[in-house]
């Protein structure tokens, strides 16, 4: 692999970026921001002095100059419609990010940040797996109701990256397997992979899925409507609850699950009975999921932070490898991803999409 690579991952309260020469992470830097630092601003999207200011003193410390980048890498953001893959930031994609149209996230940013970037160092940004990218079956987009269809919503940066990890340490030379990936963290998505398109999913941040260590997952709907109707809680409050102040954090008050397995370690029997529920729920989609394609399932990948906890990997492994096999890719590895995907645009080995917000793109 040849070139330089600079990558840009925005997160709700960091900023992380990576420079790679040649295929070699050469440095890298996980910039922390405060909650009273970004308090300063109303809305998300007017960070993105502050953020774009802590990647270029990133680069000046480490005497990267930006007739030194070949490329400038990005998470993607909130917007659609879009499927798997890469693509080159343009007008469009910057007018959706910065309206938020599709969804408020400091993710948005990234593309944004990455644009501005590539035009002073004269090369061009990307994007690679936004996390809205539908390629879902039509009969699994359907819901209980015409207003609630179900929606594509998940770690696709990391979930494809680890189906492309499984493939090379197997020795596949094409991608033409059947994969469920679990990707675990402070949201947990659960994906189907059949021949490089992800077919089925939850949308990780609308409220459907496995309960998290800071989010709800699937609610009952009589209790959410009672909730909303007779709590007091205006939409936000409802919303933060689910989202932020639910799993692990409504029981423990915490979203530490290493603090909750050394407690349920020192005999606190709620702990262990709720790290046994949580296991359960994700192995419970895991399951769900093999049946989209009648159980014809090769692998079963758990990714994601999570996937370092042994107790949890072996309690979903133990529920789910009469589907298939059960492997462990521990770790997000984003900035890893999105300096593959650079590698491959430099070397003419993939196809880059071109955006169009009023669209759907057909592939």
């Amino acid at each position: 692999m040849k070139g330089r690579v600079l990558t840009i991952n925005t997160g709700s309260t960091s900023t992380k970026a990576g420079y790679f020469v040649d295929g070699v992470l050469r440095c890298e830097c996980n910039l922390e921001h405060s909650t009273e630092e970004l308090s300063r601003f109303s809305h998300v999207m007017e960070q993105d002095h502050l953020r774009r200011d802590a990647i270029m003193d990133f680069l000046r410390k480490e005497g990267i100059g930006l007739d030194q980048i070949d490329i400038v890498m990005a998470r993607g953001g909130l917007f659609s419609p879009v499927v798997t893959g890469v693509y080159r930031v343009n007008r469009d994609m910057r007018d959706v990010l910065l309206t938020c149209r599709d969804g408020t996230h400091a993710c948005n940013l990234s593309a944004v940040i990455a644009d501005d970037i590539a035009d002073e160092a004269h090369c061009q940004a990307y994007v690679a797996d936004p996390p809205m990218a539908d390629e879902m079956l039509p009969e699994c987009r359907i819901g209980g109701l015409p207003e609630f269809p179900r929606r594509a919503f998940f770690h696709a940066l990391n979930s494809r990256a680890t189906v492309r990890r499984y493939l090379r340490d197997h020795g596949h030379g094409t991608n033409d397997i059947t994969a469920i990936v679990a990707h675990m963290g402070g949201g947990i998505t659960v994906t189907l992979h059949r021949n490089g398109q992800v077919i089925d999913t939850n949308n990780g941040l609308g409220g459907d899925g496995p309960f998290t260590p800071e989010r709800a997952g699937s609610c009952p709907a009589f209790p959410l409507i009672e909730m909303c109707f007779r709590s007091g809680m205006d939409e936000k409050q409802v919303k933060k609850r689910i989202l932020g102040q639910g799993g692990a954090v409504a029981f423990f008050g915490t979203s530490d699950l290493r603090e909750i397995e050394r407690r349920a370690a020192a005999g606190d029997k709620a702990c262990a009975t709720w790290l046994n529920a949580f296991s359960l729920s994700i192995a419970k989609y895991i399951a769900a999921l093999a049946t989209t394609v009648e159980g014809k399932v090769d692998v079963i990948l758990l990714t994601g932070g999570t996937a370092r906890s042994e107790r949890i990997t072996e309690a979903i492994r133990r529920r789910t490898a009469f589907i298939a096999p059960v492997e462990i890719y521990a770790g997000e590895n984003e900035l890893e991803s999105l300096a593959e995907n650079g590698y491959n645009i430099l070397a003419g080995a993939v196809k880059v999409h071109r955006y169009d917000k009023n669209e759907l793109l057909k592939d």
